[in-house]
């Protein structure tokens, strides 16, 4: 992690992550809102997007721990160097256990959208668990640091927070498309956040060093903040509005007698809570 591509990566997958909840919230809402069944409307298609989202977590958290302990600088499973009497490679253990929740996260997912074994409401409950871990890790990983340094990461610890409590509200206001939008924008803040982190510490060859200690760095970093949170709202604004019209244009051409009858069946198998 401590280098250009140890925050550009994830800040990779954090954009990515929610780049599909801008696209999945709003087409979850407008087929329930519509109570129009498709492939992708219905609980069944839905239900098996839950689980390929369970299968994804736990694959990628289980190749980011793998990573964190295995590589050629890692700890290789070592937590304890007798000969030098310290802690060994604790940044690595740190970020592995970051890894463990979230692929604990990823685990309940499927375990929940594919069998009756758990609650439902358990996979929200174990992802929050996983996001209020990674703000945890974070808020004791930079003490020390320089100034910059130490705002650039408050600052993500901001966007961290603010998404585990979120998605702690799901647990009890289940498919509220508002709090579900919400999380989104900040899951998307956090990947852009991490590019930001990655260009102003670790810049490209040839780009000159921030000065660490400069308050008006900290000052613009403030204000490009709420841009990169303007950005995210901006996405979700397009993803929702293209949906929308995939939406509406769909219903369109579905005959109004089939129309009816997918009303009907919807009706009769799933009530909007159980979307």
């Amino acid at each position: 992690m401590g280098n250009f591509k140890g925050h550009a990566l994830p800040g990779c997958l954090f954009l990515l992550i929610g780049f599909w909840w801008s696209v999945k919230f709003p087409l979850k809402y407008l087929c329930r809102k519509k109570k129009h069944a498709s492939s992708l409307g219905s609980k069944t298609g839905f239900q098996r997007i839950e689980l390929a989202e369970g299968i994804f977590k736990a694959v990628f958290s289980l190749i980011g721990m793998t990573a964190e302990q295995f590589v050629s600088s890692g700890p290789h499973l070592k937590l304890y160097d007798y000969e030098t009497k310290q802690w060994h490679q604790l940044m690595n253990w740190q970020h592995a256990t970051l890894y463990l929740f979230y692929c604990i996260s990823g685990l309940v997912d499927i375990v929940a959208h594919s069998t009756n074994v758990l609650p439902v409401a358990l996979d929200k409950m174990m992802l929050s668990l996983a996001v209020f871990a990674e703000g945890f890790l974070l808020y004791y990983h930079i003490h020390g640091r320089s100034m910059l340094d130490f705002h650039l990461h408050q600052l993500l610890i901001v966007a961290v927070f603010g998404a585990a409590f979120c998605i702690f509200l799901e647990v009890f206001f289940r498919g509220i498309v508002v709090l579900e939008m919400l999380r989104t924008s900040l899951c998307i803040l956090q990947g852009s956040w991490l590019w930001q982190i990655a260009f102003v510490l670790y810049p490209p060859s040839g780009s000159p060093e921030w000065n660490q200690m400069d308050h008006n760095n900290t000052m613009f970093l403030t204000v490009c903040y709420c841009w990169h949170y303007a950005f995210a709202i901006l996405i979700m604004a397009v993803n929702y509005t293209i949906v929308s019209w995939i939406v509406r244009s769909k219903i369109k051409q579905t005959p109004t007698m089939e129309i009816g009858l997918l009303k009907t069946s919807e009706r009769d198998q799933e009530s909007e809570d159980e979307m």
